[in-house]
């Protein structure tokens, strides 16, 4: 896929300075750090959140892009309409309905951000946390942190490690562990908003997509879920086979309404389980010739389609971020799991450790 010795960047793309991430929030040093491959893939990430800032693949003709999107200051992320770019997101990825869970018979109540409901963690959540962060080598970076009891509302104290590992054969590895001294719930992930043809590119939607998955959870009108295990067959849900993401978008069905478009979990009840990842969903874009496939360990895949972007955000090449100008596909547990007790466990135990890891794979592919 070309040679690290003759990077051809697409016009008006550039790596970030880590200079404009040099920064100290709350007594902690914000940093940038870049892993590089033999092919001449790179990845930026800052430790302000564990952001992805910046991720270079070539397409077809061997030009290299963004496909991410976000900016190239920490200033524009803390300023940003938009939290989550390319965020990790704990200690509860998605939504808990009402703002509360109950563990052992406490309840215990949570920021409400997102309508009626918790969402991503709350305000402070990981994607707002100056994260400590080591270099292990080119191809890989190690953040940690220490969530304390109460954190955001959450139980427990909570260790975390996650690992940022670039291949050389072009995947990006995110791998979290966690450790807890109380019983306590979490559900991580990672937030990349992708665009295969370019951050800042028109739209996603002739994108194709497939999903691995037969079924959904439907939510209602915040995005909750109704605990439901619904069939994707006949409804414009399903990407059982590759399909335009825009495809169906005008249909008349209550999900789209409720979202605006694609906001929803996916059941993916071959990676339950598993300790290695297995293959959740594809997408390809006809124009770069880029494709991503993703792997994980996690039961779950929220597949977003960028509805709530408003052009506010300004991209990295000084183009506003409109709905539907990229998508996101998070592994992840099912929303509102701790007041669902039919979807998979996301407690945590003191004594235990949480794995997951998931895999974001570049190639190039024929349309």
């Amino acid at each position: 896929m070309g040679s690290k010795q003759h990077i051809k960047l697409a016009e008006g793309t550039h790596y970030p300075d880590p200079e404009k991430f040099s920064a100290t929030i709350g007594g902690k040093a914000v940093r940038l750090l870049s892993l590089t491959n033999k092919s001449g893939c790179r990845v930026d990430i800052t430790n302000y959140g564990g952001r992805i800032v910046s991720l270079t693949v070539p397409d077809k003709h061997g030009v290299f892009d963004d496909i991410v999107a976000g900016f190239h200051s920490l200033d524009a992320y803390l300023d940003a309409t938009e939290a989550f770019f390319g965020a990790l997101i704990g200690r509860y990825a998605n939504r808990i309905a009402g703002g509360k869970f109950t563990l052992d018979g406490v309840t215990y109540p949570l920021a409400v951000n997102n309508g009626p409901n918790h969402l991503h963690g709350g305000p402070g959540g990981f994607h707002h946390m100056v994260w400590d962060m080591k270099q292990v080598n080119d191809q890989q970076v190690e953040l940690s942190c220490l969530s304390p009891h109460m954190h955001e509302g959450y139980p427990g104290n909570l260790q975390v490690i996650v690992r940022y590992t670039l291949t050389d054969q072009n995947e990006l590895h995110i791998e979290f562990r966690a450790t807890t001294d109380k019983k306590t719930v979490i559900n991580f992930t990672t937030h990349p908003f992708f665009n295969l043809n370019g951050e800042g590119d028109q739209h996603i939607n002739d994108h194709r997509l497939k999903i691995r998955a037969t079924h959904f959870t439907p939510a209602d009108k915040t995005m909750i879920p109704t605990g439901e295990i619904r069939p994707v067959k006949q409804t414009p849900m399903d990407f059982t086979g590759f399909t335009r993401i825009g495809q169906r978008l005008g249909s008349h069905y209550d999900q789209l309404e409720f979202a605006g478009g694609y906001d929803h979990n996916y059941v993916l009840s071959k990676t339950q389980g598993n300790q290695h990842p297995e293959l959740a969903a594809s997408v390809s874009d006809p124009v770069s010739g880029r494709s991503m496939d993703v792997l994980t360990t996690e039961p779950g895949l929220q597949f977003y389609g960028g509805n709530s972007l408003d052009g506010r955000p300004t991209g990295k090449r000084g183009k506003p971020y409109k709905k539907q100008t990229s998508f996101c596909l998070e592994p992840q547990h099912y929303p509102d799991s701790p007041n669902q007790p039919d979807f998979p466990s996301t407690i945590l135990q003191p004594g235990d450790t949480y794995t997951s890891h998931s895999i974001f794979r570049f190639s190039l592919r024929d349309h």
